[in-house]
């Protein structure tokens, strides 16, 4: 804490802070040494979802942004929040999780340094950046999903499969929510409302305003996608029960006849001749099965069977 006051009383050089599952005692650090808002200071220690969000303290902004949670096993994409502390030679980074694009800029930085040369506003812009870039292989993958669930609505739809279509609408509904806002927080960084983003910098931020309307646009048609999916399933699921119903009445629809001779045959009254024939019995049985025979005969002509 001592080394990171004294930098920046210097007011000289670029210093990032990276702080992951921020304590209470963390934030010792956030107020009294860099002293930001406490509000913003309780967003990094809350374990609450934050909206995206950027407040501007004049000496700093305080940025909410969300990314893909690659850190844990789910059905259902989960997101997690970046938050940004922005000053004019420091950059404080907090999140809860391991974030793939916070690793990637350490490793560039402790190869060359590069990320760390041109200023706090480039720094940012590099972590929020790659952090939109991680969001494509997920949408990529729930592209490559709702091919093999579509496949398997025509030709074989189950149970697991109407499970499979809810749970990619979940994903496709928590990547909208955070992707619509974090454009319009994009957007104000790069058309110079704020002081700390640099003339040079703004058209980089562009940029990423740039990719996250293209992430926009996946994700939509991957919503109307999705949609047309369910309804696939539906329609094979509501395709194959009139199938079923279909064989069902016609195979009531042949049994009716012969159903309709043994009740008159069953009935126990004196005087019915076939009765005392001799070949009654093999010669009713000739006559339901000529009929069964026909019905299916003629069933078949019709493409009903």
């Amino acid at each position: 804490m001592e080394q990171v006051r004294e930098f920046l009383a210097t007011k000289e050089g670029l210093l990032w802070v990276d702080m992951e599952d921020v304590k209470n005692e963390d934030a010792e650090l956030l107020s009294s040494v860099f002293c930001f808002h406490p509000l913003a200071v309780e967003d990094c220690v809350s374990k609450d979802i934050h909206p995206p969000k950027i407040d501007d303290f004049e000496d700093y902004l305080f940025v909410i942004i969300h990314g893909i949670n690659y850190h844990i096993e789910s059905e259902v994409v989960e997101t997690t929040e970046l938050a940004l502390f922005l000053g004019r030679n420091y950059v404080v980074s907090s999140h809860d999780v391991p974030m793939r694009s916070v690793s990637s800029m350490l490793d560039r930085v402790r190869k060359d340094g590069r990320p760390m040369r041109r200023g706090a506003d480039f720094l940012a812009h590099d972590i929020i950046d790659s952090l939109v870039d991680n969001i494509m292989p997920t949408i990529n993958g729930m592209d490559e999903k709702n091919d093999q669930l579509e496949d398997q609505a025509l030709h074989g739809p189950k149970r697991e499969t109407l499970m499979s279509i809810m749970q990619l609408k979940r994903s496709i509904l928590a990547l909208t929510r955070i992707i619509l806002p974090q454009r319009e927080i994009v957007n104000r960084l790069s058309r110079g409302e704020y002081t700390l983003i640099r003339e040079r910098a703004q058209i980089y931020y562009r940029n990423i305003y740039d990719h996250l309307e293209r992430v926009e646009m996946l994700s939509l048609g991957l919503r109307d996608m999705t949609e047309s999916v369910l309804n696939t399933y539906l329609s094979s699921v509501s395709n194959r029960m009139n199938e079923v119903m279909k064989v069902l009445t016609l195979i009531a629809t042949i049994f009716i006849p012969l159903t309709f001779i043994a009740g008159i045959y069953g009935m126990n009254f004196a005087n019915m001749p076939e009765l005392q024939w001799r070949y009654g019995y093999f010669g009713i049985l000739m006559v339901m099965a000529v009929i069964g025979i026909s019905l299916v005969v003629y069933f078949r002509r019709k493409k009903w069977l």
